[in-house]
């Protein structure tokens, strides 16, 4: 009875350490999808979500262009490039919310958009 548990206890262990391995990475539509959730106590207008979207999957496709590359080339992916990247996101998104909307942006929405890390 005590080794059918212990290999029950085992086949669970292994079977969840495979299933986060296998965890695939959300779609530049899922990953704006989230965000616009995240943005919806913004109350934006209409234009300013469909501007929002537009600049957001921009920045998602060519983020996940950089990480690609990055990875074909065997190389670690270029900070600063990112650092650009998401610098002219801002710039774009400061534009359509106008300064106060962008603040919150940044102060309560932003960080919540980060990935989180693991302790391993």
């Amino acid at each position: 009875m005590k080794s059918k548990i212990t290999l029950a206890l085992a086949f669970f262990i292994a079977s969840a350490t495979s299933a986060f391995a296998q965890m695939q990475r959300m779609s530049t539509e899922e990953r704006v999808k989230n965000v616009m959730e995240k943005l919806a106590p913004l109350n934006l207008t209409q234009d300013q979500q469909d501007k929002t979207k537009t600049v957001f999957t921009d920045f998602y496709n060519n983020q996940m262009k950089m990480m690609q590359e990055a990875r074909e080339s065997g190389q670690m992916p270029d900070r600063s490039a990112f650092e650009k990247l998401t610098a002219s996101r801002d710039k774009e998104l400061q534009t359509i919310m106008g300064k106060d909307l962008f603040k919150k942006f940044k102060d309560d929405i932003e960080p919540s958009m980060r990935p989180q890390r693991r302790n391993n």
